[in-house]
């Protein structure tokens, strides 16, 4: 019984039809809405803004960044944005977080280019500093490779357990993901179908190695586009659930969106669940 969301795109063009889609996906019963997050692309809105305004336009559905750029980020400010946005939504919050890719957009944006080994370093260092900050501990001070805090004192505090869904693909991102992340965040297309299987046992034995409960590790992907009529769709994404994958976020075609989301919350969601 999967859970499905939708992908969005935040144009900046038509930013209402942006926003109606949100809502659409709200009154139609699906599960999230996933935002993508590219800051140096200057045809979209700022994906937190985006979200915090969605926040306050929906009632139930729950809201991710897919995922966050933290490279133009500072953790401590995420870990705080995100609390803060937790808090005011009444827990409808969770975090989708990588560890950094285009970094020319990045570097142009004033942001570092890190090597594949740094990147992975400073998303290490950054989970480390989100986790401290919503612990409830009152000073946090972290002194790393990439990252620094000295004596922040966090707050508030989140409404809920913010889950940590990480976009890996690499083996040593995928053992970070076992050993420290809430969620798996992979696209689908970019995956072997072949080695999925080996992919999610190796966030298995990282997370068992590290003395926690694998099947508490949420398995979430990015569909592709699902193809020709709605009475097929279900079985599109049964494919993608039979792979591992409790969590379904699908793209919207550009062609009639609101009706695409209605189809999907209305009458592709109850078939699956």
């Amino acid at each position: 019984m999967p859970e499905i969301g939708i992908f969005l795109v935040p144009g900046a063009e038509d930013h209402g039809a942006t926003i109606a889609q949100a809502i659409a996906a709200d009154e139609a019963g699906l599960d999230y809405v996933a935002v993508q997050d590219h800051p140096y692309q200057r045809r979209f809105l700022d994906t937190w803004t985006l979200l915090a305004y969605l926040a306050a336009r929906t009632d139930r559905i729950r809201l991710v960044p897919d995922v966050l750029n933290l490279p133009l980020r500072l953790p401590s400010v995420v870990a705080k944005s995100a609390a803060s946005l937790d808090l005011l939504s009444d827990g409808r919050i969770d975090l989708g977080i990588g560890a950094g890719a285009f970094w020319e957009g990045v570097e142009a944006f004033g942001g570092p280019r890190r090597t594949p080994k740094e990147s992975v370093d400073a998303l290490e260092e950054a989970i480390a500093i989100l986790r401290a900050f919503w612990s409830g501990e009152g000073s946090v001070t972290l002194e790393g490779e990439h990252y620094r805090v000295a004596g922040a004192k966090p707050g508030p505090q989140p409404a809920h357990p913010i889950g940590l869904w990480i976009g890996a693909y690499g083996p040593r991102m995928l053992r970070l993901t076992g050993r420290l992340a809430d969620g798996w965040l992979p696209s689908l297309g970019r995956l072997d179908a072949g080695e999925i299987g080996a992919m999610h046992a190796r966030i298995d034995e990282a997370a068992k190695r590290a003395g926690r409960d694998p099947a508490a590790i949420k398995r979430i992907t990015n569909t592709p586009a699902l193809e020709g009529q709605p009475e097929t769709w279900a079985d599109q994404l049964s494919r993608a659930a039979e792979l591992g994958f409790e969590t379904l976020i699908v793209p919207v075609p550009e062609d009639d969106p609101i009706g695409f989301i209605r189809r999907l919350g209305e009458d592709v969601a109850p078939r699956m669940r």
